[in-house]
């Protein structure tokens, strides 16, 4: 479903919402559709009113404690709108968040510390041969030629960046193939997998093809990921548990809303289903 201003409506004409006696109405779900890709019309509109009963559960127990908008801006000058705003004031008073302790982010720290390892960085050189796979004559020719300079490579490496200079159809050609600093995700993955099979000064034993042609891979250098020390992420993981219990525990306090609330029209997960207590 394409994100447009006028979303698909359901086939089946869905039942009216309403929040506390509050009508929502047909026309703001359809507009809020638009914010909930489906690939059905109808769990479209289903998302996008479960999403409207909630801000006006918000916005009904933000009216009830008698809380003032104060909209904040970002330094890019976006600013909040009034229901935004207190909204937030709203989930800021009623929603408690605990901080987390040293003790808990070291706990983390020793239970997780594969995710905090600094990455592989691998030093690379290679020779483009560029040609498109729907260009079938280019193509062949420029594996055949790949082919022939890997075997002039094999009798010779040290003539690498020299070949390199001569036939690389990449800017890198100019540094004599030299790539630079490289980690995961940087390339496509037919080189980056044959990139992680050599060992530091060793060839790729074919040339690789990619979408952009073929290429021969030499690995310079490797430097291994290490661990950082617990000082160097101690922030990382506070911001990210206090983010977890920030958005568990709102979850529950609208939870606990909705299990207080007459809602029409439409299923939402109360205080039983989350197991609130």
């Amino acid at each position: 479903m394409t994100c447009s201003a006028h979303a698909q409506i359901p086939a089946a004409r869905p039942r009216p919402v309403s929040v506390n006696g509050v009508a929502i109405a047909r026309n703001a779900i359809q507009r809020e559709m638009q914010h909930h890709p489906a690939q059905k019309p109808l769990a479209a509109w289903q998302q996008a009113a479960r999403a409207l009963v909630v801000r006006e559960l918000l916005l009904q127990r933000a009216r009830q404690l008698e809380l003032s908008p104060e909209p904040l801006s970002d330094a890019e000058g976006r600013r909040e709108t009034d229901d935004e705003a207190i909204m937030r004031a709203l989930v800021e008073r009623e929603v408690t968040v605990p901080e987390p302790d040293d003790e808990t982010c070291r706990r983390y720290y020793e239970r997780n510390q594969a995710r905090f390892r600094s990455p592989y960085i691998y030093e690379a050189s290679h020779i483009l041969f560029a040609a498109l796979p729907s260009e079938r004559e280019a193509y062949a020719q420029a594996s055949a030629d790949a082919e022939a300079v890997l075997a002039t490579l094999r009798d010779n490496p040290d003539s690498f960046a020299a070949l390199a200079r001569a036939y690389s159809r990449c800017p890198s050609a100019a540094q004599g193939g030299n790539l630079g600093q490289l980690t995961r995700g940087q390339t496509t993955p037919e080189f980056e997998r044959a990139l992680l099979a050599l060992a530091p000064g060793e060839l790729c034993a074919e040339p690789v093809a990619t979408r952009y042609g073929f290429h021969i891979i030499r690995l310079e250098r490797r430097h291994d990921g290490r661990t950082l020390p617990y000082a160097a992420v101690a922030e990382r993981i506070a911001d990210y548990l206090r983010d977890s219990v920030r958005q568990r525990a709102a979850a529950q306090y609208i939870a606990r809303l909705i299990s207080a609330a007459q809602i029409e029209g439409i299923e939402l997960a109360g205080a039983d289903s989350l197991r609130v207590h």
